[in-house]
């Protein structure tokens, strides 16, 4: 039974947390890709070993590692929690000015400082189930930052509970906040045998109850097409425009299918990112994503197809065609450990909450450090329209976390 009088610091902690700029840089070579990042993370270091946990560090990259000793005699595998601490480059995080909307009543919520701004009802059916919540918003002008320093507050009011709730039993909990998710670069430098864990869960999620342990597979393609540039004024039978070559390529791409546009569910995608170049070269950019990894090989495939077309109609023109491996469906290893999946079930049951078992149309920190040797599905933080201006979550929604994460680490103990 979680306590009913327990005082909640997850939600004082987000917004202490949403207010520290940590976006992170796509355009960036360095890790962390940009150093912004580690404000948050050497708060984060002070307020570990404020409540308790002595080893709480942050390593030469941004990551910072702390452990919650067990209390129990019993032998129970390690298990870890992470979080990422940056947020999207999509949308400017400095400045964000948090703004909880008490006792939510039904209809739009109109953002204050930009009345343009609505998180309207009929495009966020979740709001029908927030009423009588008090939910955070931005004012309109930045993002939140949910994704996921809520994740972030979270964890550490777990901890916290725990550390003053020691009655509740637990083997030893490794806790870690990275630095650039959002730039799929979160576990670039992830020591999964310094974290020491056995299994661990990412709280990233969106909607409360979600149990994640599926996602896309997903490659790169990288298409170079080469043309033959000759001055202009004297190019007239001579000249081979890599750009229109491209341009004919992407021509050729299906209008009513396989693009991120016209698919859902569990239809994949292939999908052009980006397009750079002139007369001699163009490179045109691709992510390919299928929930099966058979399907990827199909996908690319299919380009190829259409790449040998395209300069059959241009003689003289050639390309270049590489495919770089990015993640792959994290069931195919979670699979082979199902009690990490049931445990999180069982917590949500046992707390009256029903498990919602989705796969995500995306990736996440978890499929890579799942091949990496650490399973790790992702659960639920509960923030919304992630990466915009629109972005919320409930602070009721954040308590659920903190009990889920509570409540599981009991289970883990109980079951071992």
């Amino acid at each position: 039974m979680f306590d009913t009088n327990y005082n909640y610091t997850c939600v004082e902690r987000f917004l202490k947390y949403a207010k520290i700029d940590t976006q992170s840089n796509e355009d960036s070579e360095t890790f962390p890709s940009d150093p912004k990042q580690l404000e948050l993370s050497k708060i984060l270091v002070e307020e570990l070993k404020q409540i308790g946990l002595k080893d709480a560090a942050m390593d030469e990259y941004g990551y910072v590692m702390a452990t919650l000793p067990a209390n129990t005699e019993k032998e129970v595998p390690t298990i870890g929690f992470i979080a990422h601490v940056d947020t999207s480059p999509a949308v400017t995080g400095a400045n964000v000015n948090p703004i909880i909307h008490k006792n939510y009543q039904g209809g739009d919520i109109v953002l204050p400082n930009d009345n343009s701004k609505v998180i309207d009802v009929a495009n966020n059916p979740e709001l029908k189930d927030m009423i009588g919540m008090d939910i955070i918003t931005t004012d309109g002008t930045t993002l939140l930052g949910a994704d996921d320093k809520a994740g972030v507050a979270e964890i550490m009011d777990a901890l916290n509970y725990l550390i003053t709730h020691p009655e509740i039993k637990h083997g030893k909990i490794r806790v870690c906040f990275t630095p650039d998710e959002e730039v799929g670069r979160g576990t670039e430098k992830f020591d999964v045998q310094k974290f020491g864990a056995k299994y661990a869960y990412t709280i990233d999620g969106s909607t409360r109850g979600e149990v994640e342990t599926e996602t896309f597979s997903a490659d790169a393609v990288v298409i170079k097409f080469n043309g033959k540039n000759v001055h202009p004024g004297y190019a007239k039978n001579k000249m081979i425009n890599a750009v229109k070559i491209a341009a004919h390529f992407l021509e050729l791409l299906p209008k009513d299918s396989l693009s991120p546009e016209t698919t859902e569910k569990r239809e994949g995608y292939v999908h052009p990112t980006s397009i750079n170049g002139n007369e001699t070269q163009t490179v045109v950019k691709f992510i390919i994503r299928d929930f099966y990894a058979d399907k990827l090989k199909e996908f690319e495939a299919f380009l190829k197809d259409l790449c040998e077309k395209t300069v059959a109609k241009f003689p003289g023109s050639s390309y270049s065609f590489e495919v770089i491996e990015q993640y792959r469906n994290m069931k195919y290893i979670l699979d082979q450990h199902p009690q990490v999946e049931k445990f999180a079930i069982e917590a949500l049951n046992r707390l009256g909450i029903k498990p919602i078992q989705s796969a995500i149309r995306g990736g996440t920190d978890g499929s890579r450090l799942s091949y990496m040797g650490l399973p790790t599905p992702n659960l639920f933080a509960g923030g919304h329209n992630f990466h915009g201006f629109l972005e919320y979550v409930a602070v009721q929604d954040m308590q659920a976390a903190v009990q889920m994460i509570v409540t599981l680490a009991q289970v883990w103990e109980e079951n071992s």
